[in-house]
């Protein structure tokens, strides 16, 4: 057997040069469904908060926007193709993921695997966060917590060395330990992940979509899985199957920002989208456009059903610029809420 710790385990099993899930040829769409691959409705709500973004930066002669996990550039274009021309013409779009660059993107997309610095526009991290590898702890007889070891063949897991002071540290404030058994994703290292990716604007929005919870939500167990071929599967770090755990989202939010919060169901509801049948009568003046509104009115219900994709969370944080309309500034509509660190 080949033991190690799950933060390395997840690493290799993700991110490998020779053979991680997030570079096969698939890609992320190969095994799962994300928001992007659901509807263009959501690459149209991203397009509409960047020009708002846009609009409070003052229109600046070059806007950033940058998509952090890009997977094959589905959302990277869709944004794209709904911006004015005027816009698209300044636009300067990042991809940032460890795949190859995908065909069919614009020759001014800039594809890299790392976070661009120093840029202004948005940022905007879709299903990111939960693949940062992690460690995760359980609580021993003692009280104690010690790391989680894993057989990287088979998932089979193991009681390892004590946490560090750091992971114990972290771990009291926002995930504290229950009882012997209980686990917890000692989320550390994707705090500092969003923190480097927010760092990297000179002024902007960084905005992270993902599963995840709060501190008043957190639960007693770890939430680490996987998905293969759009099925769960049992999270086993042999580079076969997606590996991801929810977001600490409180816990991420970097401190000294200005921090807003809502569910997915509410971001995209103040960004146009809604599910909301189209009148009946449209069907006898316009059967195509009824069927159209239809359609569009299905897609939207799906992203944001509270069951489904509108249970995400949104964290949203402005790098020094005004907060946009749609996230409850500059006189815009409610929804969101102020997330103390």
């Amino acid at each position: 057997m080949s033991w190690m710790r799950w933060r390395p385990a997840m690493e290799q099993a993700l991110y490998a040069p020779d053979g991680g899930f997030y570079r096969r040829p698939e890609g992320p769409a190969g095994h799962f469904r994300t928001s992007v691959h659901a509807s263009p409705l959501f690459a149209r709500a991203v397009a509409r908060l960047l020009l708002e973004v846009d609009e409070a930066l003052g229109r600046p002669e070059e806007l950033a926007f940058v998509d952090v996990g890009a997977g094959r550039g589905e959302l990277l274009a869709g944004v794209l193709g709904e911006l004015p021309g005027a816009v698209r013409a300044r636009v300067r779009p990042y991809g940032v993921e460890v795949a190859a660059r995908p065909g069919g993107l614009p020759s001014t997309a800039l594809w890299t695997d790392e976070v661009p610095r120093g840029v202004t526009g948005l940022l905007f991290a879709n299903e990111w966060l939960d693949n940062v590898p992690l460690d995760f702890a359980e609580v021993d007889e003692d009280g104690a917590l010690r790391y989680v070891e894993v057989d990287v063949a088979t998932g089979e897991e193991r009681a390892g060395e004590p946490v560090t002071e750091t992971d114990a540290a972290w771990a009291a404030r926002w995930w504290p330990a229950g009882g012997p058994g209980d686990r917890a994703d000692l989320g550390a290292p994707r705090d500092a992940a969003w923190a480097s990716a927010v760092g990297a604007l000179e002024r902007g929005l960084a905005v992270a979509v993902d599963y995840g919870h709060t501190r008043a939500t957190r639960p007693p167990f770890s939430t680490l899985t996987g998905f293969r071929a759009g099925r769960e599967v049992a999270p086993v770090p042999d580079g076969s199957c997606d590996l991801t755990a929810h977001v600490a989202m409180d816990a991420v939010a970097v401190p000294g920002l200005h921090s807003l919060w809502t569910t997915q169901r509410e971001a995209l509801r103040a960004l146009g989208v809604a599910g909301a049948r189209p009148p009946l009568a449209l069907a006898s003046t316009d059967p195509a456009g009824y069927l159209r509104a239809l359609g569009g009115a299905g897609e939207a219900a799906e992203l944001t059903d509270r069951s489904g994709l509108g249970a995400f969370h949104w964290l949203a944080q402005s790098v020094r610029m005004p907060v946009p309309a749609s996230l409850g500034g500059l006189g815009g509509l409610p929804g969101w809420q102020t997330l103390g660190s």
